[in-house]
């Protein structure tokens, strides 16, 4: 069998999922950006080149998507 184009991306975890299966999982893509997914959904994904990760994670951190 031949494979023609992109890899598919390799899923990791996130560490702090436990044994829920409501996680969320990232892939580096080959063009260099992170995909990131709902592992109990397999609607769309969103993408991010690697700045824009950078800063997502940054916001992350900070609080910023913490709900009240």
């Amino acid at each position: 069998m031949s494979f023609h184009g992109s890899p598919p991306a390799r899923w990791r975890r996130s560490t702090r999922c436990g044994a829920s299966n409501a996680c969320v999982e990232i892939a580096r893509l080959d063009e260099g950006a992170i995909s990131v997914r709902d592992t109990a959904d397999a609607g769309p994904r969103l993408a991010f080149d690697l700045g824009e990760w950078r800063e997502f994670v940054r916001r992350v951190r900070d609080g910023r998507f913490d709900h009240p």
